[in-house]
């Protein structure tokens, strides 16, 4: 099918989609989820070949993202089955006032229509995506990279499986054939037909959906993401942190990219963390230093000077970037040149300390004395999520539910006319 084809189906049938009760959005979500459970076999054997394929022209950490096996697969199931128990997001009543005449204006939550979603190597984001499209009552159109296509549509052809059994039209959930970049600008250009693009994944992918898109696009994830450990911070909470947030899955969004230290602490801190992860990790750690940080750890392995771009780098690699400051208030200032808005962090026991680290961060998500790891729908109860809104208008951080919606206002009269 051609993704003009693709195009024209989900504007059909978007209006019987916005229709679709809570019933039957929750009975399709829950027939998905079997339907993955019982294709595992065939989904992991067309995962395999897309890895083998990718074997030499990925990353080790690219790869994980790519790798799905039995708990992955059960995983997603599992997240079909929560989602199905969440509140319905459509139909509901945002807000409403009486007006002098009598008449009850309502302002009431809408499904968007018809959601692109344009997104890299990573089989599991198919599945979040339709499910939040689904039970917010658009359709959707997923357009995969060519890496990770086998994949993806064995997950599609599975969640058919369910809609069919549940009585939904296929047509809800729609993967793009055409792994070219001319699928991809068809999306984008595609006025009248999408609602909303959403890329997901690289600076080079939501770069070009951003600059070219001329149908309502939301910019995603980039994410160069700051961990500041302050004079005040409790040092083993600090290293516990710290590794977290770089070392436990280096190829997200949301993992820590860049590490600033106190000058007060930066000796001892350092050092402790060089012994923990980069001598102690299975992975080889690289620390990119600057002037600072590196009169301090010296030329030991695993250390480099950083370069002058090295902080503006999302590694999504067992890399990291580390400068040592002055105080929270240079390194709120390095943050705010530096950062992307996505997550962004403080280690400190002092209140007062956090308080302003929190004013002064314009991120999407700001965290004090935790991993930077937590920014995800599912770990803010969302059930899964769309991708990380770095922007401010309409949706910022995880889009989950609410924000695959809009509104309109329903007003209730009678007879009212205006004089």
């Amino acid at each position: 099918m051609t993704t003009k084809n693709i195009l024209e189906n989900a504007k059909r049938i978007k209006n019987s989609a916005a229709a679709l009760s809570s019933e039957q959005k929750n009975s399709a979500l829950i027939n998905m989820a079997q339907a993955i459970e019982d294709d595992c076999e065939a989904i992991l054997r067309a995962n395999n070949a897309d890895f083998e394929n990718s074997r030499s022209i990925m990353s080790d950490v690219m790869l994980d993202r790519l790798a799905l096996n039995e708990h992955r697969i059960h995983l997603m199931a599992a997240g079909l089955r929560s989602l199905a128990k969440l509140d319905d997001p459509v139909g509901k009543t945002l807000d409403e006032f009486i007006h002098e005449n009598g008449m009850k204006i309502k302002k009431v939550s809408v499904p968007l229509g018809v959601v692109a979603i344009i997104y890299e190597s990573r089989p599991n984001v198919t599945v979040d995506a339709a499910a939040l499209a689904l039970k917010s009552g658009n359709v959707c159109i997923l357009k995969i990279g060519k890496e990770a296509y086998g994949s993806a549509r064995a997950l599609v052809s599975a969640m058919h499986k369910g809609l069919k059994r549940a009585g939904v039209s296929r047509d809800m959930i729609n993967l793009v054939e055409d792994t070219s970049r001319a699928s991809a600008n068809e999306l984008m250009k595609a006025v009248g037909y999408v609602d909303l693009l959403i890329p997901r994944g690289g600076k080079g992918l939501i770069d070009t959906c951003v600059e070219n898109a001329r149908v309502p696009c939301i910019q995603t994830g980039t994410g160069i993401c700051h961990i500041y450990v302050d004079g005040e911070a409790d040092i083993n909470k600090a290293l516990s942190i710290v590794e977290n947030a770089k070392c436990s899955r280096p190829s997200v969004c949301n993992a820590m990219e860049v590490l600033l230290v106190s000058e007060n602490i930066a000796s001892e801190f350092l050092n402790l963390l060089y012994n923990k992860i980069v001598n102690i990790n299975q992975a080889s750690i690289t620390l990119k230093l600057d002037v600072k940080s590196f009169d301090i750890l010296g030329d030991r392995s695993g250390c480099e000077l950083a370069g002058e771009r090295d902080f503006d780098i999302e590694f999504l690699d067992y890399v990291l970037a580390v400068k040592t400051v002055k105080d929270v208030k240079e390194a709120v200032s390095h943050i705010n040149a530096h950062s992307t808005g996505h997550s962004d962090g403080i280690i400190t026991e002092n209140i007062e300390t956090a308080e302003y680290f929190t004013r002064s961060i314009d991120s999407a998500a700001v965290y004090v004395n935790s991993s930077t790891r937590f920014t995800d729908g599912g770990e803010f109860g969302l059930g899964c999520e769309m991708g990380i809104s770095t922007q401010k208008l309409h949706a910022r951080g995880p889009m989950g539910l609410k924000e695959l919606t809009s509104y309109k206002y329903v007003i209730i009269g009678s007879g009212q006319i205006r004089r």
